[in-house]
Order: C-alpha cells, then structure tokens, then sequence
C-alpha cells in the first residue's frame, strides 16, 4: 500500500502557506470551496493516512450488517407510509458525463430503456411514490461544474410535474501540478480541465454549503437516500427506511453478495467497535488477495447510502468527517497533474449507531457500460412507473455475462447493430468480437460466442435461435459443450 509523496519537513509549512496564498486568488471558487480544498490538501501533505492493522478486522454481524429478509414488514396503514415517506430525501448523484460510453453531457441522459433516460425513469419513480402516497419526497440532483449546465436545460422538460426538483453543484476543486503541488489554475489552466470534482464524498459538505441541507431540515425531512443516477436499482425503500427511523440509525450502507465479478469492490469490516468502510487501496500488498476473496469478505459496497439529515449538518460542521483520501494522478494534456477525491461511503465510521444492511442483488444494477445496457434493454427487465423489475421468468439468480468488443462501445454504434435487442431470457454468457450486426426477433441461450473475422461484416439473421453455439463467418455455427 502505497503512502502519499509527503514533502521534505523543511519545506512543508512554506508549501502549504504557498498554496493557500495562490487558492485565495483564484476567483472561481467560493471561500468554502477554497477551505475545504485547503483542508485536504493539509491532509495530504501531512500523511493523514489511517494505516489498518489487518489483524483487527472482523467481519461485520448481522446485528450491524443487517439481512435485508430480516427488516420488519412495513403497516399496511397508507398514512403512516405518507408520513413515512414525508421524513425522506432522494439524492442523486449527477456529477458524471458519459464519455466512456461515447456520450456528450451528463451520463443520466443517455436513453436506457423505450426512450426513457436514467432521468425519466428516476423522476417517473418518484412521482409515482408522491402520487399513491400523497406524499411528497423531494428528488436533488447533485451536479459537478461539467454537467450543471447541461442538466439546468435537460430539467426543463420536467416544469410541469409536481415533483420538487432540487438541483446544487458540488465543490470545483483546482488540480494540482504534481511537480509543485501548485493549483493548475495559478498557471493559467483556468479552463475545465484545470479544475475537478473531489469525488462524491464531498456531497455532505457541498449539501451545507449550498444551503440546500438547512432547507430539507426546515421542511422536516429527516433522511436523504444517497445513489448513483447510474443505478438502476437504487430506489427508495421504504423497509429500511422505517428501520432507520425506528431505530435511530445516522447512517446505512446497502451492501450486496460479492461475486467474482465485484472483487475490487469496497466491503464493510467491523473494526476497533465501529463499522468501516475497507477499500483495495488500504489492503497491505501481501493481504490483496485475501480480500478478492469472496469466502472471507462476503459482501460490498453499492454506493446506495442513507444518513441522517441533522448528523449530517453537525459532523460537518465540526469538521469531523475526515474520509480517507484518493489520490488519483492523471496526465492532462501532457501536464502531470493531481487530484484528491473521497468517497461517501468511507463516511459510515463517523456516524453514530451506523450499520448495513445485506440487499438483494436488485438493487445493485448499474450501467456503466453497454454491456449493462444490452441487458436492461432486453427481456430480462421490465420498466413499471419507472422502476426496473427484473423478468420473474429468468430461472437463474445472476444475470447473464455479456462481453461485448470496442465496435460495441459507444450508445450509438451499439444500438445501431441491433435491429432489436435480442431475447436473453435464457442466456448464461455472451462474448461477441469483429463487426457484428443482429437481426431481428433472435433468441440466445445457453452460451454464445460469436467472432467476426477482421475486415468482414457478420450478419446474424432474422428470426433464429441460437444455444450454446460458437457463430463464425457465414455465419456458421459450431455447438459448445454448456
């Protein structure tokens, strides 16, 4: 595990009075702005680096990391429910563009299913939440500088639902210049590539600064439900909602079964009495292995978080929620530069009476790829006032793997290569490489490869069913052993 680059003790105060003196003159931020970035940076500088000692950690208990088959059942009373709902927030975390998957503008906007963005659908879920409840739990979107914009003109379209529709930026942070630790900025990068977002964990401090958190209290809202707008799996629940409230829980981590597919992911340990947040990046090299190891650490992270409103406003402001640090080093135009992030979920271990809670994997569907887009665009999912339910016909508890090569890549290509998508009811994994285009009205099952030789195009038919078969050029088809 590697410590971060400190600067010589005889120069450190001199960097850091240099550093302060050059963020105050940046007039982009504000003040707030400028001190958090400060108080991170000190930090980081410093070597505040919590440095776990592996024989500690414990695995979390159910009574910490709670099943979720073991929340109580919610009343069937509706007004208890509206009251219930009348306590909660719905953030979603907008910061993110979707240039990875050949997008422009924020990734909430891509189409994922009939027309509908992850935006239609998460404001349809609400509405309809609001509406059986009459009930009124406002939605916030928390942008970064690069999809506020953007994201000011895609809202309109939503002016005349009775939906409160909250919108605020998170903090703009300068990136640093590794050779100096100077703001890039101060060298004349004033454009959006001199600047960044701190990662999600600053939403806590940017929902104080911005006003926005002291609003939700005065309307008596209690609890904010925190997600990725990628996920679309992540919606109110009110089962754990009403756990929180009944128990006085500040904050609750959704964690879900690890597979061999989630082994870098965050998990939840038990450490020195309190619940934390373990990331890959502070596991001791010699330790790495054991903790992809899903026998030991069953569980991790989805990033669907719940806190409490008023711990929220108090730990912020005491200056108490002192998250691990990333850093993340990136070549910018040929500019070695460095950026500090931290994540919400490294928060929990502040919290008081924090715990978990063991979802099932439904609630945990992101798309970060069109991989993820192939499947919740078929038959395995159905979309009912904007919740994505998952097609009780598929047999097997996990989804299909689905592999998909670089034409795939990009919304557009994809989408353009299948005249529809295909039924995969009954699929166990896809690999597709080569230009690959697909009919209509097709069936896969089983396993399916299917290879296109470089420089052809191949076509798969109409109305075919395809099981457990390698598809070549032709296209020709030769049986796998499933």
């Amino acid at each position: 595990m590697a410590a971060p680059p400190l600067a010589p003790p005889s120069t450190g105060l001199d960097l850091l009075t240099r550093l302060r003196l050059e963020v105050h003159a940046l007039p982009q931020i504000s003040d707030s702005e400028k001190a958090g970035f400060l108080k991170l940076v000190g930090r980081y500088i410093s070597g505040d680096v919590e440095q776990i000692e592996w024989e500690k950690i414990q695995p979390p208990t159910d009574e910490v990391v709670i099943p979720y088959a073991d929340l109580p059942p919610l009343s069937n009373d509706p007004a208890e429910t509206k009251n219930l709902l009348d306590k909660l927030a719905v953030l979603k975390l907008n910061g993110g563009l979707g240039t990875t998957m050949g997008c422009t503008g924020p990734k909430s906007v891509i189409e994922v299913r009939n027309g509908q963005t992850f935006l239609d659908l998460i404001v349809k879920q609400i509405e309809s939440l609001n509406s059986k409840f009459d009930a009124n739990v406002p939605l916030i979107l928390m942008n970064s500088f690069n999809t506020h914009e953007d994201t000011i003109e895609i809202v309109r379209k939503y002016e005349q639902s009775k939906l409160d529709l909250i919108i605020f930026n998170q903090s703009q942070y300068p990136r640093l210049v590794a050779e100096d630790m100077m703001p890039w900025p101060s060298k004349g990068q004033t454009d959006k590539s001199g600047w960044y977002p701190p990662g999600h964990g600053d939403v806590f401090a940017s929902l104080l600064n911005s006003g926005k958190l002291d609003e939700l209290i005065a309307k008596g809202k209690e609890y904010v439900f925190i997600a990725n707008a990628d996920n679309l799996g992540a919606t109110a629940d009110l089962k754990i909602l009403n756990y929180l409230v009944n128990n006085q829980n500040e904050y609750c981590m959704e964690v879900t079964p690890k597979t061999l597919a989630d082994v870098k992911g965050g998990t939840l340990i038990s450490y020195e009495g309190r619940l934390q947040l373990l990331e890959i990046a502070q596991v001791p090299n010699e330790h790495v292995n054991e903790f992809k190891s899903i026998d030991k650490f069953k569980i991790f992270n989805t990033n669907n978080l719940w806190a409490n409103l008023k711990a929220i406003k108090r730990l912020v402001e005491a200056d108490a929620l002192h998250m691990e640090i990333i850093p993340n080093p990136k070549d910018v135009d040929g500019v070695k530069v460095l950026q500090l992030e931290t994540a919400a979920g490294a928060a929990i271990r502040f919290f008081d009476h924090a715990i978990g809670v063991n979802v099932p994997r439904s609630r945990f569907l992101p798309v970060k790829a069109t991989s993820d887009l192939l499947l919740v665009q078929s038959d395995l999912y159905t979309v009912e006032d904007g919740f994505v339910i998952r097609n009780p016909a598929r047999i097997k508890g996990e989804n299909p793997s689905v592999d998909l090569s670089s034409e795939f890549k990009k919304v557009g290509d994809f989408l353009k290569r299948f005249r529809s998508i295909p039924s995969i009811l009954h699929l166990d994994g896809l690999k597709i490489s080569g230009d690959v285009w697909f009919g209509s009205d097709i069936i896969l099952k089983g396993k399916v490869v299917i290879e296109g030789e470089k420089g052809e195009k191949l076509v798969i038919p109409d109305n075919v069913t395809i099981e457990n078969k390698l598809v070549t050029a032709g296209p020709t088809y030769t049986d796998i052993q499933s």
